[in-house]
């Protein structure tokens, strides 16, 4: 549930701050107007990202999770392929082996995902995933805040994985392959965005990954034959958490402060557990209600503590600049 971005290590224009006070003052309800829409492009896409995660689950009975990800595997690779597309010919090996990295990370975080969701439900499957991003937000900082927002998010995963009569193991710890998962994105997309321009890395791996999958399709598709409702379920799951997403936080990115955008990741845990609750019937216990807060608290209180005092070595100079400390907004549950 979420996408690759292709710029991790660049600033967009939104993001530097204007030199004149007069400019600044002038533009202040425009301003004001543009962050409005923002939020509410990405409140839009959080809907959608898990949305998109119900609409394939609701496929599970007919050709599992790993046909859904199959389906949704292509779909990501044809929209990302034609938004980057990349100039494979001219990679050069020290350029190619992040990219095949990143699509065996791809692989693995998006079926293990799946899988997670369908043994322990979408919310408690997306919020052990989102440990991933936190978790390297967290390691790469030396802010005594970011040290309580670590022992917060700690005790609520501990919270979350107690022993419980009808406890899935498995399924939790799939979701925390996941979340390693998406740790991993975050540092070979850094690596990429280093070495090749534009959105050409994450398309080249998302083609990569849909290749990846079409063995598993075929053997899951001749034991599991699918029906059409199926295929629509995982086809509208890849356009509705992988292009959807991407083009919407596209555009919020320009509207809002890349430090808010981090912020507002903290959504995600709480609309897959509202998703899953409404569309699936997946109630969660008040207990991991209260975890699932806990880590979007420590997550919400991370980045705005990074907003306000950066990092030493963050390269984050007073007019702007680039990013060098990954954060939760490198990636916003990079194809979920």
């Amino acid at each position: 549930m979420h996408f690759a971005y292709p710029w991790p290590r660049r600033m967009l224009p939104c993001m530097t701050t204007p030199a004149p006070a007069q400019q600044a003052s002038t533009a202040e309800q425009p301003a004001d107007s543009g962050r409005l829409t923002g939020m509410a492009m990405m409140f839009g896409s959080a809907l959608s990202n898990q949305l998109g995660a119900a609409t394939g689950a609701l496929a599970f009975p007919w050709i599992g999770p790993a046909g859904v990800v199959a389906v949704r595997q292509w779909v990501a690779a044809i929209v990302l392929m034609a938004i980057g597309r990349p100039k494979l010919r001219t990679f050069t090996r020290r350029q190619w082996w992040p990219v095949v990295a990143l699509a065996a990370v791809f692989a693995i975080m998006n079926l293990s995902l799946y899988t997670a969701i369908d043994r322990v439900g979408l919310g408690l499957a997306v919020t052990l995933e989102f440990l991933g991003p936190l978790t390297v937000a967290l390691v790469a900082s030396r802010r005594r805040v970011d040290l309580v927002c670590a022992l917060v998010a700690g005790a609520a995963v501990l919270a979350l994985l107690r022993p419980r009569a009808t406890t899935d193991y498995l399924g939790l710890g799939l979701g925390l392959v996941a979340a390693a998962c998406w740790a991993a994105y975050i540092v070979l997309n850094r690596l990429i965005g280093a070495r090749l321009p534009g959105a050409q890395g994450s398309g080249a791996a998302a083609g990569l990954s849909g290749l990846l999958y079409i063995p598993v399709g075929v053997l899951v598709f001749m034991h599991h034959p699918p029906s059409a409702k199926a295929l629509g379920c995982a086809a509208a799951a890849g356009v509705l958490s992988s292009a959807v997403p991407f083009l919407v936080d596209m555009l919020a990115l320009r509207r809002v402060p890349t430090q808010f955008f981090g912020v507002f990741m903290s959504v995600h845990p709480v609309a897959a557990a509202l998703v899953g609750w409404i569309v699936l019937g997946q109630g969660l216990p008040p207990a991991d209600w209260l975890a699932i807060g806990a880590i979007v608290a420590a997550n919400a209180v991370s980045a705005l503590a990074a907003a306000r005092r950066p990092a030493p070595g963050s390269g984050i100079g007073p007019g702007g600049g680039r990013f060098t400390t990954p954060g939760p907004s490198d990636r916003v549950g990079a194809e979920r």
